[in-house]
């Protein structure tokens, strides 16, 4: 019990530490933060699998140049933006929705750089938060206006803030329970981010989004969290500013070419949603729901849990193990080893412990420090066995593919 007692009580130090989370943002609980990013509207079939598979986010566009074609009108039904909003409110899934892209009614680019397109970028945000308010959304601003993909016909901050400090007054008017989100980077881009700072846009968020893309492992986030942190501190000294990993994923065709086989995928998916845990992030958003198309050397067509025709991969199995398995496990501490590329992290709820081990290095033996007790041990893909011990602990053999312990002491 002494046991237990002082594991919550390092759980309550954890929630209180730098990276504590906003009140109208989840917990570091699983799998309450954890989401995929879609390219659908509408309630298809999709939305049944998401759900199944514990995802209690999705992130998706919402078009402005599709919703207004003409000057002051929305169309937020035909263009299914009620049929999905409405579709993920029954399944308990919570939305994301980007505020984006131009609109050729006000910009010839793809950008929002003149007074009237602020003015109506603004209202439209406006319309979508007033149409949709009361439903917790996550209202982001823009999606990764720091490159050229995404802000043409040149990324610029200063064009970028003063569109999204026009909008965020409207948006928290219209919808008090919404949060609002931004930058919404590619990568993390300390020095762009730090001149949307100078600006002022911190004090304007609830959380600041970014999008942690890398070809190596997901650990490599840790040192671009930690300077962000320290970022945000520095402008914000008195205010506790959460960040949110809004979009990152692993396609099967790795950022340098060469092929990720389906299997490291899903070892990556579960990694970077329990680093993220490990990291004080409330939300992360994988990237992507499916596969967006068949090319297999086409890098955006293979970063899906599922294929093209909705066909799960190992990516998909792996999170529902996760989702299902360690549902209602919150984060507790990483427990600290010999070794920087062993990774033991423990979880609570309700008395319970929860142990998620893997290793970046070689796989090896590894004996875990715990009161005698039993375990069913899962693997990444849900298999499962049984073991039990007495002090000093189990033998485990960490691999770079995650295992999950439910501990039972014995008394």
């Amino acid at each position: 019990m002494k046991w237990v007692l002082a594991v919550a009580g390092v759980l309550l130090a954890v929630l209180g530490m730098d990276g504590s989370v906003a009140a109208d943002l989840p917990g570091l609980t699983i799998s309450d933060g954890f989401g995929v990013n879609i390219h659908f509207r509408g309630d298809p079939v999709d939305l049944d699998m998401i759900a199944e598979a514990g995802f209690k986010f999705i992130r998706m566009d919402l078009g402005w140049e599709g919703v207004e074609r003409e000057k002051g009108v929305y169309d937020f039904e035909r263009t299914g933006y009620d049929a999905l909003t409405a579709g993920c409110v029954r399944r308990g899934i919570r939305i994301l929705y980007i505020i984006d892209y131009s609109n050729r009614l006000y910009e010839s680019e793809r950008s929002v750089r003149t007074a009237e397109g602020r003015r109506a970028y603004a209202a439209f945000a406006q319309a979508a938060a007033s149409r949709y308010a009361g439903k917790g959304i996550l209202w982001e601003i823009w999606n990764e206006p720091n490159i050229k993909q995404f802000w043409t016909p040149e990324p610029n901050v200063e064009d970028y803030c003063a569109m999204a400090m026009e909008a965020i007054p409207l948006i928290r008017k219209a919808d008090p329970s919404g949060v609002v989100v931004a930058p919404a980077t590619s990568g993390v881009p300390h020095g762009w981010i730090e001149e949307c700072f100078k600006r002022g846009l911190l004090a304007q968020l609830d959380a600041v989004s970014v999008h942690p893309y890398r070809p190596q492992n997901p650990e490599t986030v840790v040192a671009d969290y930690e300077k962000l942190r320290k970022l945000i501190k520095q402008y914000s000294p008195d205010r506790r500013v959460p960040i949110i990993s809004g979009e990152w994923g692993y396609s099967n065709v790795n950022w340098d070419r060469r092929p990720l086989s389906p299997e490291t995928q899903a070892q990556y998916l579960a990694r970077e949603y329990l680093t993220n845990l490990w990291q004080n992030i409330p939300v992360s958003i994988w990237y992507d729901w499916k596969n967006d198309g068949t090319d297999p050397a086409e890098r955006e067509h293979n970063f899906g849990t599922v294929t093209h025709d909705l066909m799960p991969k190992p990516a998909y199995i792996a999170a529902c193990t996760l989702n299902t398995m360690l549902a209602g496990f919150t984060f507790d501490k990483r427990i600290e080893t010999d070794s920087a590329d062993d990774f033991i992290l423990q979880f609570t709820s309700d008395g319970r412990l929860a142990l998620a081990v893997w290793t970046t290095g070689v796989d090896h033996e590894f004996t875990l420090t715990l009161p005698g007790g039993r375990s069913a041990p899962f693997d990444l893909m849900g298999q499962r066995t049984r073991i039990q011990w007495t002090e000093p602990g189990p033998k485990i053999t960490l691999t770079q593919s995650p295992q999950y312990l439910l501990i039972r002491p014995t008394r």
